[in-house]
């Protein structure tokens, strides 16, 4: 189930990074509205990833419980739920905008370039969360395949598109965002048609079904969607940390932050992955496999990064050269990529923390992990290591922060774990939490 997720998943990477090279061909101010969006696109990413988890447990359960027709009724409940946060959400980042930007320190000079930027960029994310919905489903129902290439499919076209838009039709920054919408539509498109064709959903049967099942779903979404608000939150504050530093080091930071994106793509598989054949496992009441898959994942997660990290370092000079013409940027990029993504090993051990805790009934456990690690590990240590030593203390501190928040994870992962033994008195393989 991994794999097709981390096909999928790798490629919508490689496109946001060969994006991020056109972009950057267009100078520091498109790169640095691009570096200021980021963080807000996370506060949508949010909402997103908070009803993704949801759906993939609540459905993947009742799939292991064998209420395949509940599961169904679940399946439209979350697209129109979908359908309808986002969107609002979307209206009120586009009100806001200029507000947003003062509290992350932009420059007025950017203000003009990012609403042009945003009209056609908020319209992506939007059409990208409904084709995200879409993905969630099929997981939730164990099917990987179609969700994956239909990943390669969007990223695919829109590498085609990205020149096309920006340089031969003369959008600029705008026509990045223009390439993503026509990607997203025909993604739309194949991956509907596969969930009416398999009929993975179902118009709920009756009212109680429908404020049940809404029930049942926001008892998961609402921690989940407050663990995935914290990350965007912490960016913004990042952001106008290294804000202080001036427009490069934004374009520099935004790139870091693609590139960092790319290089969790594997612990990101394994959390899409994961939670649906943890589902099924719990609602058949299966705990000890959980269990088993939750260290066998750690383990290769721990390796596999460090292995990646080295590859990144070595690689550092030419990676930023092909990423920015800017000397400047290429510099700053230069020396985050030397010392932040060692620290990625344990960044992807505290997220595999969170899916893992979310899929089997503990959200706010998984609430609780994703707030120490940013607010207790990531900030501070960001803050410390700007104001001790600059640009490269604060890189450091990144760096740390990260490290901090994969031990912290693990910690309280393993004393949950060994709590709910001690007061069941039964071996921690045979405990479940009953979400109900």
């Amino acid at each position: 189930m991994t794999w097709p997720m981390l096909i999928g998943i790798l490629a919508i990477m490689s496109n946001q990074l060969v994006d991020s090279a056109f972009i950057g061909q267009l100078g520091a101010l498109p790169l640095a509205a691009v570096g200021f969006s980021i963080p807000v696109y996370q506060l949508i990413i949010g909402i997103q990833v908070g009803l993704g988890i949801a759906t993939t447990t609540v459905i993947s359960m009742a799939m292991g419980a064998g209420k395949a027709d509940y599961a169904k009724q679940l399946g439209s409940l979350v697209l129109s739920t979908g359908f309808i946060l986002i969107l609002l959400l979307c209206l009120a980042l586009w009100f806001h905008q200029e507000t947003l930007l003062f509290y992350m320190g932009a420059n007025e000079e950017l203000y003009p370039l990012v609403r042009d930027y945003w009209i056609p960029w908020l319209l992506s994310a939007w059409l990208g969360a409904i084709l995200y919905f879409g993905y969630s489903i099929f997981r939730a129902n164990g099917e990987t395949f179609l969700p994956g290439m239909v990943m390669v499919i969007t990223s695919v076209l829109n590498m085609i598109l990205d020149p096309l838009f920006i340089f031969t039709f003369g959008m600029g920054l705008p026509g990045a965002a223009w390439a993503t919408v026509v990607a997203f539509i025909v993604g739309g498109i194949i991956i509907f048609r596969g969930i009416f064709a398999r009929d993975l959903i179902a118009v709920p049967e009756s009212i109680r079904v429908i404020f049940t099942g809404l029930r049942r779903l926001f008892s998961f979404m609402a921690p989940a969607m407050m663990s995935q608000f914290i990350p965007p939150i912490s960016a913004m504050v990042a952001t106008s940390i290294v804000a202080v530093y001036g427009d490069h080091a934004i374009a520099a930071w935004g790139l870091g932050t693609r590139i960092e994106f790319f290089s969790i793509i594997v612990v990101l598989a394994l959390t899409m992955a994961m939670p649906p054949m943890i589902g099924r496992l719990r609602g058949s009441k299966e705990i000890e496999k959980i269990h088993q898959l939750v260290l066998m994942a750690t383990g290769f997660v721990l390796i596999w990064q460090l292995i990646l990290a080295a590859l990144v370092a070595t690689g550092s000079s030419l990676i930023s050269n092909l990423l920015t013409s800017d000397e400047t940027i290429a510099s700053l990029l230069e020396s985050y990529l030397w010392l932040v993504p060692v620290s990625y090993a344990a960044l992807g051990v505290c997220m595999l923390m969170v899916s893992a805790c979310s899929a089997m009934g503990m959200p706010n456990l998984a609430l609780g992990i994703s707030a120490l690690r940013l607010l207790a590990c990531y900030l501070p240590l960001l803050w410390i290591g700007s104001e001790l030593s600059g640009l490269n203390g604060l890189f450091v501190g990144a760096m740390a922060g990260n490290m901090m928040a994969g031990i912290v994870s693990w910690w309280m992962y393993k004393r949950h774990y060994l709590r709910l033994k001690a007061e069941t008195g039964a071996s921690p393989d045979q405990v479940a939490c009953n979400p109900d």
